[in-house]
This record gives structure tokens, C-alpha cells and sequence, in this order.
């Protein structure tokens, strides 16, 4: 599965033809505890296993700082030498980020590939997207990591490209061209995701002209963001039990129980760390988010540090500048761990806690969601003519119809609708409020 831009550059990533052996490597340095640091090496053990790779070792070390070589200590690198021997490891992973003067000195020292947190999500990343976008997104991601981290080939170091009349004199090196081309496919591919994020911006105000309103499901990788979708929409969405499953986001029309419709989209799962390089790669794809009047929040209950995977969300929505959209925190799996999820409510004032794959809330869930969503719309007073059938039907289509009466003028309508049908059927308003009657 791996593209043309790893078959030309050589992979740094995880070879997905065979199950490769890794040893992670974590550092704890001051402010953070072990028990913190193994539940991030946890973590990182199901990405590489997500990423078709096995655990087979595990190092740490507790440092004051990053050592400019090695990031671990020399002393150190050497017992992960050690170690990788005794164990048979194909590939080292590092849960930080390695600058790339770093990782080459490992590899130099381990005789085996070193590689960090940062390549492997974008290896899980290259494996799941499907479109166009998505495809071109991660290979942007691939493309800005993997620049800094050209090396000069020792056989290449001094060869030059072309000889004879007309291509004398010190030319490039392999090393240069390389670089070049990489530089050029990153600005091709900045300008195709620029003409599709465009695309998606005229797809969104086709959404607005609707009236509908826009409601986007966030949370942590797993959280079942996806199979909360496929319960709510039967949108058929794959949902399986393993990080990033799904990248590229879908949406589909959602009847609340006032017969009011709403957009729902899911979007791409977020995970501690997540390379800020992928983030703004993926920002076309999020700003689904931005642009939403709603988040539903989902928090995976059976997690062993909730608190952590809802901050981790926080920061990428800030990230993206969705951070100050209204938020509905929904603890999911409460059926599997309905002691947590009780606490997270009492400690969550408004939140809901579900079952995406019994149903258990789902019901107070669409009323939750019913509430903010009326709580931020409009109720508007129409007057609408007896001979336009069509804007009665356009109201009860758009918005929830809350009472219609008979006048000698038409017929009196009271309904909540979002701006962009108060806008477009403003001849007819006669009053409006905000919120709730």
C-alpha cells in the first residue's frame, strides 16, 4: 500500500507487508510521571499496532532534558542497542518527537531504523484515507515531515547530476534534486487542496442556503464518533474498533424529535500530540467544525484517562478555531462502564451518556441536541400569502413549525429557523426572537 512518494524516497515508516518487531521508547522528564508516560506508551503500542506492527520491547529514561544526539542519553542508546539485539527488533519508536540530526544518529547507532510518534500516525493516516482529498492531505503531511529528513547517501554524497558540453561545472546532488522535487510537489499539492477546500466552502454555503442547521461530531480517535453516526443516520459509515478508522468525513440529514431537520457530519478522530503538520494539513477537512452551530463531543468511558482525551480535543479545537462553538459532552460505552460515565456527568453539568452501539440515551440524546440547537435559533412570526403553498412547505421543511393559524391576509406561521431561511424568506417575517418561546 505504500504510494509512489514512499517508493521513490525510500519509507521511514512501518512496513505494512510483514508484522515488523518495535521497541518504544519513552522519556520522562520533569513535571510528568512514569504512570503518565506508560499510558502514552500504551497508547502509542496500539498505533503501531493499528499500524500492523507488534510491541517486542520497551525502554525509558527520566532526563531533565533531550540530549542533542540520541535524545536519550549515549549510555542509554547503547542499552537500547542491547536490547534490540536481545529481542530480534526491526524498528525503534520513540513516543517524542526526534529532530532529524537525532534520528540519524540512532539509526547510525542502532544499525536499524529509529523513527517517532509523528511517522507513525501519519502511517495510519496514508493507510485510511480513501478520497481524493484525504489522499492528498496526508501525502502533504508525508511530504513536510519527510523534507527535513533527506540524507545524503554516502555512495551519492559527491555525485552530480549530468557530464559533458553544456552540463559542466558543480551542478546538484541527489541530495538537492531530491529536495526540489519534494518542494515542488508540496506547493502542487497546496495548490490542488486550496481548489478543493474552495469546492468544499461552496458545498457548505449550498448547505447554509438550505436553512439547516449544522451539527459536527468531534472526540478522541475510537471514541465511536462513527458508529454514533451510523445509529442516529443509518449512514453506513465503517466503524471498527481501532484508531483512525475513518478520516474523510460524511454528512447526512438528521430529523430531531420536533420534526426540526439538522445536517449531522462526523469528522476525523483526534489524538494526544497529533502532528501539528496533519492538522494543518487536514484543516479544509475540519472546518466542518468551525462552521457547525453544535459539537457533540464524544468521550470513550472506558478510557483510562477520560479527562486527558477531552483535553487533547480541546486543544486541536482551539487549534482549528473552533474552540468557541457550543459543545455537548456525550460519554459514550456507559454500558461498559456506567461507573465512570455517571461520574463524568455529575462532573460535566448538561452532558449526556449513551450507548452508540445498545441505544442506551440515544433518546435523550436527539432531545439534548433539540434544546441547544432551539435554545440558538430564531422564532420567527410569518404572514405567508394562501396562493404560496411553496413557503408553507419551505418553512415545515427547514424549521420546526411551533403553531399555524388562518388570517384574512394567509396564513400566520410561528417557527424556529436558522439565518440563512429567516434571510431568504424575510418579505414574509413580521416578528422575531431569539431562543426559546
Amino acid at each position: 500500500m505504500s504510494n509512489p512518494y514512499q517508493q521513490a524516497l525510500g519509507s521511514t515508516l512501518i512496513d505494512r507487508t510483514v508484522r515488523e518487531r518495535i521497541v518504544l521508547v519513552g522519556v520522562i522528564f520533569d513535571g510528568h510521571d512514569e504512570l503518565e508516560v506508560d499510558e502514552s506508551l500504551d497508547e502509542l503500542s496500539r498505533l503501531i499496532d493499528t499500524a500492523g506492527a507488534d510491541e517486542v520491547g520497551r525502554l525509558t529514561q527520566r532526563r531533565d532534558a533531550p540530549d542533542p544526539a540520541y535524545f536519550i542519553g549515549k549510555g542509554k542508546a547503547y542499552e537500547l542497542k542491547e536490547l534490540c539485539l536481545m529481542v530480534d527488533a526491526d524498528t525503534v519508536v520513540f513516543d517524542n518527537e526526534l529532530a532529524p540530526a537525532q534520528q540519524y544518529n540512532l539509526e547510525k547507532l542502532l544499525g536499524r531504523t529509529a523513527i517517532d510518534r509523528t511517522a507513525v500516525i501519519l502511517d495510519i493516516f496514508a493507510q485510511n484515507a480513501h478520497t481524493l482529498e484525504g489522499k492528498a492531505q496526508v501525502e502533504l503531511a508525508l511530504l513536510r515531515y519527510k523534507l527535513p529528513r533527506l540524507r545524503r547517501g554516502i555512495s551519492e554524497a559527491m555525485s552530480q547530476q549530468g557530464a559533458g558540453i553544456g552540463s559542466r561545472g558543480p551542478g546538484e546532488t541527489k541530495l538537492e534534486v531530491d529536495r526540489r522535487r519534494i518542494q515542488d510537489k508540496i506547493a502542487k499539492l497546496t495548490r490542488d487542496l486550496k481548489h478543493l477546500h474552495e469546492n468544499r466552502r461552496e458545498q457548505g454555503k449550498s448547505r447554509a442556503r438550505s436553512g439547516l442547521g449544522s451539527v459536527s461530531i468531534v472526540g478522541y480517535t475510537n471514541a465511536g464518533k462513527s458508529t454514533l453516526l451510523n445509529h442516529l443516520t443509518h449512514a453506513g459509515v465503517l466503524a471498527e474498533n481501532r484508531l483512525f478508522a475513518t478520516l474523510d468525513p460524511t454528512t447526512r440529514r438528521l430529523a430531531l424529535p420536533g420534526g426540526e431537520p439538522v445536517l449531522l457530519s462526523d469528522t476525523v478522530g483526534f489524538v494526544k500530540r497529533l502532528p501539528h503538520g496533519l492538522v494543518e494539513s487536514f484543516k479544509s477537512t475540519l472546518e466542518v467544525a468551525v462552521l457547525s452551530d453544535l459539537l457533540i463531543h464524544v468521550v470513550d468511558s472506558t478510557a483510562v484517562d477520560p479527562e486527558s482525551q477531552i483535553h487533547a480535543v480541546h486543544e486541536v479545537l482551539q487549534e482549528i478555531g473552533a474552540g468557541s462553538v457550543p459543545e455537548l459532552l456525550v460519554f459514550n460505552k456507559a454500558d461498559l462502564a456506567p461507573e465512570t460515565a455517571q461520574r463524568l456527568l455529575s462532573q460535566n453539568e448538561g452532558s449526556v451518556a449513551i450507548s452508540a452501539v445498545t441505544g442506551e440515551g440515544i433518546d435523550e440524546l436527539l432531545r439534548t441536541i433539540g434544546d441547544r440547537m432551539r435554545a440558538i435559533s430564531v422564532v420567527v412570526e410569518l404572514l405567508v400569502p394562501y396562493d404560496r403553498g411553496d413557503i408553507v412547505a419551505s418553512v415545515h421543511r427547514e424549521g420546526e413549525v411551533v403553531s399555524t393559524s388562518n388570517e384574512e391576509e394567509g396564513i400566520r406561521i410561528r417557527a424556529r429557523l436558522g439565518d440563512a431561511s429567516i434571510g431568504r424568506l424575510s418579505q414574509y417575517v413580521i416578528s422575531q426572537q431569539k431562543g426559546s418561546l
